[in-house]
């Protein structure tokens, strides 16, 4: 194993990639950790106490790596960009020219790559403003519940900057994605998205050791390494789905006669429905901590914002299993996929081409969808069991 990773930086196109990769990452962890223009850098730390403790900050601050908390260069991390690829991908089912982009290849994705870029600077400028009134010191906002005041300076110009520097800085970070995905390793996205939860481990660890012990920690280590290991094993999985192509002949040649298959992952969604799930249950996070309720804030905080519940887990479990669903529904199209192997003179054997090859794929795909949803809101969901109903952490 070692000379194999050894073997990796003597292959130099593979060696610059990966130093690549680490330096995007660097770059991204100093921005997470570099207040914003006008912030009040002694108040950071009490509202970093306030999250520790859990509840609406410490949800929100999941997919920033703890920036959120800091009012860092990327307070706002990589939501906005989920948030613009989730409306760009249920605008998809119901615009005909998003769905007409869908189907022209690399030409039609570089359209929707452009559009998730314009919404996702637009979404940014809604939640750094928002942010701004949050965090600003007021008895119905983030700020003035945890004691901390961050925008001591609280005015229109103060705001504008802070605005314009969280913006500029989910626009970096949707750069320093898409640069991973072409010049370094992996999905970039998906690369900064487990860099912001990842980066929370070690606190997290040295935690569950101090309250329940060291047997405690490796448990939770060993638990982990488990579920890494079930997701590749599950990643690899498909069902084969055979595929005969009859003879032709074209001129003076003769064409297909060939047999193959499609491919249908077990699995077929990925890590999409966790990230759709978490971007829902953001949304009323965000909005309890923005209104002056207390009765309705303190009920998200102990259901939602807390992952120490039955309804939290069977809500974020529910929309997992939906969201894979309706992600799957997207990415594969029965009657569409039944369509092409017709057209392209295809067979699957023993079904007849058209409607009944497209209710086969459809009774397939449900099969197959079903096992693939409930494992990925397991793998969401048992190191959250683990953590705060067993180990109380």
């Amino acid at each position: 194993m070692l000379s194999s990773m050894l073997n990796m930086f003597r292959v130099a196109d593979l060696r610059k990639r990966i130093v690549f990769t680490l330096v995007m990452i660097l770059l991204y962890r100093i921005g997470a950790f570099m207040p914003a223009p006008g912030i009040d850098v002694e108040q950071v730390q009490l509202l970093r106490d306030r999250a520790d403790q859990g509840g609406v900050l410490a949800f929100l601050q999941l997919f920033s790596g703890g920036s959120l908390t800091s009012f860092a260069v990327f307070a706002l991390g990589v939501m906005p960009y989920i948030t613009a690829s989730i409306i760009m991908q249920v605008l998809g089912v119901v615009v005909p020219r998003i769905e007409q982009w869908q189907q022209q290849g690399a030409v039609g994705q570089r359209k929707i790559t452009q559009w998730t870029r314009y919404l996702t600077v637009v979404i940014a400028v809604i939640q750094s403003t928002s942010f701004a009134f949050l965090f600003n010191d007021r008895g119905n906002s983030i700020s003035g519940q945890s004691g901390a005041n961050l925008l001591p300076d609280f005015h229109i110009g103060t705001v504008s900057v802070v605005v314009l520097t969280l913006t500029a800085g989910t626009a970096l970070l949707m750069w320093i994605g898409e640069l991973i995905t072409q010049k370094g390793i992996g999905n970039g996205m998906s690369l900064l998205i487990m860099i912001s939860i990842v980066s929370g481990f070690p606190a997290q660890g040295s935690l569950i050791q101090a309250e329940n012990g060291t047997v405690a920690l490796f448990i939770v280590l060993a638990v982990l390494v488990g579920l890494v290991t079930a997701i590749v094993f599950v990643e690899q999985g498909q069902r084969r789905i055979p595929v005969q192509f009859a003879k032709r002949v074209v001129g003076r040649r003769m064409y297909g006669g060939q047999n193959t298959y499609i491919p249908l992952k077990v699995n077929q969604s990925g890590v999409i429905p966790i990230i759709f799930a978490s971007s829902v249950l953001y949304l009323p996070v965000l909005i309890a901590a923005a209104l002056p309720w207390d009765g309705f804030r303190r009920w998200i905080d102990d259901n939602l914002a807390q992952p120490d519940n039955v309804f939290y887990f069977t809500i974020t479990g529910l929309l997992i299993v939906g969201f894979a669903y309706f992600y799957t529904a997207i990415t594969f199209d029965p009657v569409k996929q039944a369509d092409t192997i017709r057209k392209q003179g295809g067979f699957v054997p023993g079904i007849r081409p058209g409607y009944q090859t497209e209710r086969y794929l459809a009774k397939i795909l449900a099969r197959i969808t079903l096992p693939g949803a409930l494992f990925i809101a397991g793998v969401a969901l048992i190191p959250s069991i683990l953590v705060n109903v067993f180990l109380d952490t």
